[in-house]
């Protein structure tokens, strides 16, 4: 049976997956009296908090990367994480490989992308929310890939990324170039990426 300094120290960053509870010698059953007196907080299937757990605002992201680690967030996403769009999505827009499997979950929606190998590696950084690692897309991969969904993300998305990125020097032309050959959208960004240089 885990002791409460236990359970402290593992929710201590933020949320916990069960399995982590489990290996820290909770069983299941009183991982579920814990939640039913009130002790922890049920985020999500599989996702536990303490009762004074304080979301930031990506919440929804530590709760996809907790329960899949691999996604990557991207797109729509990542532009509001990297604070380079005033769009406001509803849902969790997410890369995984071609051949990977969708996450499958209730809460957050997710909107699901599928990328070869090569685009799916490029640009990826790991960034701490809440004690946990996510996986975003970087500033240039991000704005790369919205030229290259822009018929899902719509132009005017990607030239406001664009535009963001350029002005706040979030990124260098040489890291959008770079995204673009791994995205093959260079001629496609080559004219929107001239006119602001």
């Amino acid at each position: 049976m885990a002791t409460e300094p236990q359970v402290a120290r593992i929710l201590k960053a933020g949320s916990a997956r069960s399995r982590e509870l489990v290996a820290a010698g909770m069983t299941r059953s009183e991982i579920s009296r814990r939640v039913a007196a009130g002790e922890l907080i049920r985020l999500a299937r599989g996702l536990y908090a303490l009762p004074n757990y304080q979301s930031g605002e990506h919440r929804a992201l530590v709760e996809v990367a907790k329960r899949a680690p691999k996604v990557v967030f991207c797109l729509l996403t990542a532009l509001r994480f990297h604070d380079l769009t005033t769009q406001i999505p509803h849902e969790v827009w997410i890369a995984i490989g071609n051949k990977d499997h969708p996450p499958r979950m209730a809460y957050p929606p997710l909107r699901t992308l599928r990328f070869a190998p090569a685009a799916l590696e490029a640009g990826v950084q790991t960034h701490r929310v809440d004690g946990a690692p996510i996986r975003v897309t970087s500033v240039a991969k991000t704005v790369a890939d919205c030229f290259k969904f822009r018929n899902k993300v719509g132009l005017d998305v990607a030239l406001e990324a664009l535009r963001e990125a350029r002005r706040g020097r979030r990124a260098t032309v040489d890291e959008l170039w770079q995204c673009a050959r791994v995205d093959r959208v260079v001629n496609v960004m080559r004219p929107y990426l001239e006119a602001l240089s």
